[in-house]
């Protein structure tokens, strides 16, 4: 679940909290009890850096290899 930063306009108090994306926005500020409450706009925790990934860079070769197998040994028993 992401994380959401708060600002209440009212007394300035700032939080984080916890909350599903469908999840109604807070509204209420937890001190000084009024309605002023703003969901922040910030930066995400993580960067993604790099030319990006491929379907090819994770494949288990083995499981490549003992399909290839199988076919060839059923090209063998088709022709005996």
């Amino acid at each position: 679940m992401p994380i959401y930063e708060y600002r209440c306009n009212g007394c300035g108090h700032e939080m984080e909290l916890i909350q599903r994306m469908s999840d109604d926005p807070m509204k209420d500020c937890p001190v000084c009890q009024e309605s002023k409450l703003k969901k922040l706009i910030s930066a995400a925790g993580f960067k993604l850096k790099g030319s990006g990934w491929y379907e090819t860079d994770f494949k288990n070769k083995s499981k490549n290899q003992s399909k290839n197998k199988s076919k060839d040994q059923s090209k063998t028993k088709d022709k005996s």
